[in-house]
């Protein structure tokens, strides 16, 4: 995985994925399989969902491999209720880590405390599924099925087995360590929550994520920011970003040359994956308006956090730019996202702060901590927050009709900004 062999100072020493000029690869078997792989890579599937009563569910396994040390596994779940702002978190170390399990591939996985399964369906309206089984305590368990419409495909971005992929170091083929994600942008999920004793109906939609870092976190970005939009408008719609800034060490003329985000999206409009949009923002260049995709995020009115000691933004902005998939209806598509957030003092919509430190395990803590030498924020992932938002999009009528002339869609956000340096 590293490479020793002399290289110019100057050559780039970061390859990132939005640089691929076939932005869709369709998702293959391979891509949803766990890697587990060794050295300092972590491994994470995470489900996100909205039920019916606006209740978001996340459900997320982590795989993280440190050095020689045996892996840690977590099962992390939060359930937030905007109308009550009740927020229910659990966070187990699993034990008896498996893949695949007995008679099933490597999509599938399986500790004592859980099981997810993946499999395909006899309904062709929904190709293939998930089962999350979980027993996170005694007072909660949860019991969710995930279904994929067929309409709406998984994808990474660029095909072929190096899709998705970003790579760090100068040789993409001797990387000194990498970033990739795979997605589903849309997902019906149906099942139910025991909590306290009391079973409680979910079902929604959402999205699903599988991503690895393969390389430590503190190395990889200096930031994140998430956007995952849902909506039942018009047969289903979705709107999802995930990008990252990488560190100073990392850019297109080597170190020193760092601060470059990457931005992957995708949209879904009428219940049909409509574009893939992938974006590279390079310190020194400005981003043009004219260009054919567009994907970006923004925080505006940035204003200090006491609390963590990083600037808050107190209103992001998501925007996505792309070619239509669709063959039978060519054309641009485009959304804009802006939601307000508040600031410190009065925020909207803020579920939480989450200091990750706090939540990973002991030995990875030790190893963050002596490694990047960081104060205890290091890994302040925050803020999050869950707002009614409103999808201003424009394209081809064959996704909805009047979409030509542009629509505002209704709808739930929920979103991540994430500071790490």
């Amino acid at each position: 995985m590293f490479s020793n062999a002399p290289t110019d100072a100057k050559a780039p020493n970061f390859h990132p994925v939005s640089e691929r000029p076939d932005l869709f690869g369709e998702l293959e078997m391979k891509d949803l399989e766990w890697t587990c792989a060794g050295g300092f890579v972590t491994e994470t599937q995470i489900f996100y969902h909205f039920l019916e009563d606006e209740t978001m569910i996340m459900c997320q396994v982590i795989h993280s491999s440190i050095g020689l040390w045996y892996p840690t596994i977590q099962f992390t779940c939060k359930i937030y209720n905007p109308k009550t702002k009740e927020t229910i978190w659990r966070s187990i170390n699993a034990s008896n880590f498996t893949t695949p399990p007995p008679g099933l591939d490597k999509r599938s996985c399986k500790a004592d405390q859980f099981s997810i399964t993946c499999k395909s369906c006899a309904d062709p309206s929904y190709p293939e599924m998930y089962t999350i089984r979980a027993h996170l305590s005694d007072d909660l368990q949860v019991s969710l099925d995930v279904l994929r419409p067929a309409l709406v495909r998984g994808f990474k971005v660029g095909s072929g087995p190096n899709g998705g992929f970003s790579y760090f170091g100068p040789s993409k083929d001797k990387p000194e360590g990498y970033v990739v994600h795979r997605f589903w942008p849309r997902t019906a999920a149906s099942g139910h929550l025991i909590h306290k004793g009391r079973a409680v109906e979910a079902k929604g939609v959402g999205m699903m994520v599988h991503a690895i870092q393969g390389m430590r976190p503190n190395l990889v970005a200096s930031r994140w920011n998430f956007a995952n939009f849902q909506s039942n408008a018009h047969g289903g719609v979705s709107a999802i970003q995930m990008e990252f800034t990488t560190l100073e060490t990392h850019g297109r003329h080597g170190p020193g040359s760092g601060g470059v985000t990457v931005n992957v999206g995708s949209l879904v409009l009428g219940g049909k994956l409509a574009t893939i949009t992938a974006e590279t923002k390079w310190p020194d260049e400005q981003q043009s308006e004219e260009v054919e995709v567009i994907s970006r995020a923004f925080h505006l009115n940035p204003v200090h956090d006491p609390e963590t000691g990083y600037k808050q933004p107190s209103a992001l902005v998501f925007q996505w730019t792309g070619r239509s998939l669709l063959e039978n209806g060519p054309g641009k598509v485009s959304a804009t996202l802006k939601v307000d957030v508040g600031d410190p003092t009065t925020p909207k919509g803020l579920i939480e702060k989450v200091d990750v430190l706090a939540e990973i395990p002991y030995v990875i803590k030790t190893v963050v901590n002596y490694v990047a030498g960081t104060k205890p924020y290091i890994y302040q992932v925050g803020p999050q927050w869950q707002n009614h938002a409103k999808l201003v999009v424009r394209g081809p009528d064959i996704f909805i009709p009047g979409l030509s002339d542009g629509l505002e869609l209704e709808g739930i956000l929920f979103n991540e900004a994430s500071f790490i340096s």
